[in-house]
């Protein structure tokens, strides 16, 4: 099985890179870094966001002050998967599969659930948007953060708890899933559902360790034989 996704494949402040590389499974990793030089990473005046940007730019293209159905986020991020099964030669391929995930950060001064119930409602017109939902589809998240002065208690159930997944034609075209995290990096506290696996990098106050989680390897272990 090869395995393309969107930056390189080394370690970064703990942060286990494997975007735009091409992985397979018998054969180790080619390199396609040149795909990013002509794509810098954007500077945040934001302190915190900034060093966020720095676990986050080895996995995601990010973009700064993006908008997107009246709505206006300080920071977003796109990964794309792509994995393939090859027979003999790289152009006898089959079995493509696709995943990728949007991810949209803000900053608020305060966070009610009220709030995060609105962002689930804005990923599910966006999967209507933006999905392009075939056979070759495999899963689509999207995954909001808000940075926050403090996480209220109900504000900390309500994500711990929440799960929101959706199948494309009874699982056919793949499934689409929304994420949520907030975060108080002042108080060091960070809820996160259960796979908003990119929570971890806004916890700056903790070391980033290389998991087998998260969507890349979600992906490898469902299509893998």
């Amino acid at each position: 099985m090869i395995t393309r996704l969107g930056t390189d494949s080394r370690a970064n402040n703990g942060y286990l890179s494997l975007a735009h590389n091409r992985i397979s499974m018998d054969s180790g990793i080619e390199s396609h870094d040149s795909e990013r030089q002509s794509n810098p990473v954007p500077d945040w005046d934001d302190e915190y966001v900034d060093r966020v940007s720095d676990r986050l730019f080895v996995n995601y293209d990010l973009e700064k002050e993006y908008a997107t159905r009246g709505e206006s986020f300080t920071l977003y991020g796109r990964l794309l998967i792509e994995t393939q099964k090859q027979f003999l030669h790289r152009s006898i391929n089959y079995a493509n599969h696709s995943a990728e995930e949007h991810l949209f950060v803000r900053r608020a001064n305060s966070v009610r659930v009220s709030d995060l119930e609105a962002l689930v409602d804005l990923g599910h017109e966006l999967a209507d948007d933006w999905i392009e939902a075939d056979e070759e589809h495999f899963g689509t998240t999207f995954t909001f953060v808000v940075i926050a002065p403090d996480v209220p208690t109900e504000v900390d159930e309500f994500v711990s708890d929440f799960s929101d997944r959706t199948l494309l034609k009874y699982g056919l075209h793949g499934q689409y899933e929304v994420n949520l995290a907030v975060v108080a990096p002042e108080n060091e506290t960070l809820a996160a559902s259960e796979n908003a696996d990119v929570g971890k990098a806004f916890a700056l106050w903790q070391p980033l360790v290389s998991e087998k989680s998260g969507l890349l390897h979600r992906v490898v272990r469902r299509l893998k034989p």
